[in-house]
C-alpha cells in the first residue's frame, strides 16, 4: 500500500471516529472569512432539513461505513462510478463518463446530505447515498440518489445500507420516502423489497430539472416489522 493512500485511510478512520488533531486557534479575521463561507455554501445547497435532524451522520456496521461525502472523495467516488452496467438501466446512462460524473458530484455535493459508502472489510468506496426532503412537502424526510458497484448488487449491501440509514432518519421521522423513475424497474423493485408502498407520483425537481417520480413510502412500523420476521429477501 501506497504511503498517501495508508494517509488517506488512517484519516477517513479518525473521521468517522470523530477523532483528529485539535484545530489551530484562528485570528478573528479568518474566523469571520470561514464563517461567511459556512452561510453562502448553506445558501446553495439544494434541500433544507429539519433544525434537529443531522443529514450527515457518520454511520457503521458489520458491513459498511458511512461518512459525509467531501470534495476530496471525487477520484474514488468516480472509480467507483465508471463501469457503465450501474447505470444501465437508469435515465443518465452515460454517467460512469468522468466529465458527466464531475458535474453530477458537484449536485451531490450540494444536497447537503451525501454520504461516501465504503466496504468496511476492504475499506474501498463502493458507492453513495443521501439524506434529502421532498421540494413538495419539506417535512418528508427522503432518501436517494444511491448508487452501488456491481460486485455489491443482489446481497446483503443494500440491506445494510438502509439499515443504517432508515434507524438514523426513524430516530426523527416515522416515514421514510423514496422517489424513483418511473422507468427504472430495478430500483422501485429494490425499494419495494424493503416493504415501502407506492403512494403517488409527482413531478418533482430534485436536482436535474422537474421529472416524473413513483413517490414510495416505508413508515418505521413496517420496517421493524420486516426485521423481526426476518425477511431475507430485503
Amino acid at each position: 500500500m501506497r504511503n498517501g493512500q495508508s494517509i488517506r485511510r488512517q484519516d477517513w478512520r479518525r473521521c468517522c471516529r470523530g477523532e483528529g488533531h485539535k484545530a489551530p486557534l484562528l485570528a478573528p479575521a479568518v474566523r469571520g472569512a470561514n464563517a461567511r463561507l459556512k452561510v453562502q455554501r448553506k445558501k446553495i445547497l439544494m434541500f433544507q432539513f429539519p433544525n434537529d435532524f443531522d443529514p450527515q451522520p457518520s454511520l457503521e456496521n458489520d458491513l459498511l461505513v458511512l461518512c459525509p461525502l467531501a470534495r476530496a472523495d471525487i477520484d474514488e467516488l468516480a472509480m467507483a462510478a465508471s463501469d457503465p452496467a450501474i447505470w444501465a438501466g437508469h435515465p443518465a446512462r452515460n454517467r460512469y463518463q468522468r466529465d458527466i460524473f464531475d458535474g453530477y458530484f458537484t449536485v451531490l455535493l450540494n444536497i447537503g446530505g451525501a454520504l461516501l459508502v465504503r466496504d468496511r472489510a476492504t475499506e474501498d468506496v463502493i458507492g453513495c447515498s443521501a439524506f434529502y426532503t421532498d421540494p413538495s412537502a419539506p417535512s418528508r424526510l427522503s432518501i436517494g440518489f444511491t448508487f452501488l458497484t456491481c460486485s455489491h448488487w443482489g446481497g446483503s449491501t443494500n440491506k445494510a445500507l438502509k439499515s443504517l440509514m432508515l434507524d438514523h432518519l426513524y430516530k426523527h421521522n416515522s416515514e421514510a420516502w423514496f422517489h424513483i423513475g418511473i422507468h427504472n424497474m430495478r430500483s422501485q423493485a429494490a425499494t419495494m423489497k424493503l416493504g415501502a408502498l407506492l403512494a403517488h407520483e409527482a413531478d418533482l425537481d430534485l436536482g436535474g430539472g422537474p421529472q416524473s417520480w413513483r413517490c414510495y413510502c416505508l413508515t418505521r412500523e413496517s420496517w421493524k416489522a420486516r426485521l423481526l420476521n426476518g425477511d431475507t429477501k430485503i
